[in-house]
């Protein structure tokens, strides 16, 4: 009886901390309106006009960064479409473009699952969807040592853990530099349940 409920307070736990990751990885993505003016030529007016200040939107918003509300990942909606005003000496007609889209921007103490770009013994880079994150040798544990070669590496003394490029590992947040088109981010993986969780080349 005893075991049975230190079995059910350990699934619990495991089951919380599954939680708290989950609504971590939501907070990093939001949902929200902006406007951008959006410069047609006079050839596209006509019936399809919506369609194509949609289509010009997307393709000049999407995976874009803004440093004040992060990466752009999909545009979701448009709200609304203003008069368009003519630019002098040139034709062109600029309509303000009101519409909803979903942003990405992760934030110091969040967790998130990244692939591994380049490692040197400085550290290593990786990367998570749009965001560039850099853990330096001092934010990886104690007992990983870099090892030089032909596919540079960090490994435990017995072997049995590596990270080197193209290998997954979860990571943890610790600061943020924003400027107007990038976001780039510093990583630790020394803390509980951070690491490396998949490597192609064990499966090899």
């Amino acid at each position: 009886m005893r075991f049975l409920r230190s079995s059910l307070r350990r699934s619990e736990r495991k089951r919380r901390k599954r939680a708290r990751r989950e609504e971590r990885r939501e907070k990093m993505f939001f949902h929200i309106v902006l406007e951008r003016k959006i410069q047609l030529h006079p050839r596209y007016f006509g019936p399809h006009l919506r369609d194509k200040l949609v289509a010009k939107l997307m393709k000049e918003v999407e995976g874009t960064c803004s440093g004040r509300h992060g990466f752009v990942v999909a545009i979701t909606g448009v709200e609304d479409i203003g008069k368009g005003l003519i630019r002098e000496g040139t034709g062109f007609v600029t309509f303000p473009v009101k519409y909803q889209c979903v942003v990405f921007r992760p934030f110091k103490g969040e967790i998130l699952e990244a692939v591994v770009t380049m490692v040197n013994k400085m550290g290593f880079f990786a990367e998570a969807g749009p965001v560039q994150i850099f853990v330096s040798n001092h934010l990886i544990p104690d007992d990983m040592e870099y090892q030089a070669g032909d596919m540079p590496n960090y490994t435990t003394s017995d072997g049995s853990v590596k990270i080197q490029k193209d290998c997954e590992v979860r990571l943890k947040i610790m600061g943020t530099r924003v400027d107007a088109t990038e976001i780039f981010c510093i990583g630790t993986i020394k803390d509980d349940f951070l690491g490396v969780i998949s490597d192609p080349s064990a499966a090899s």
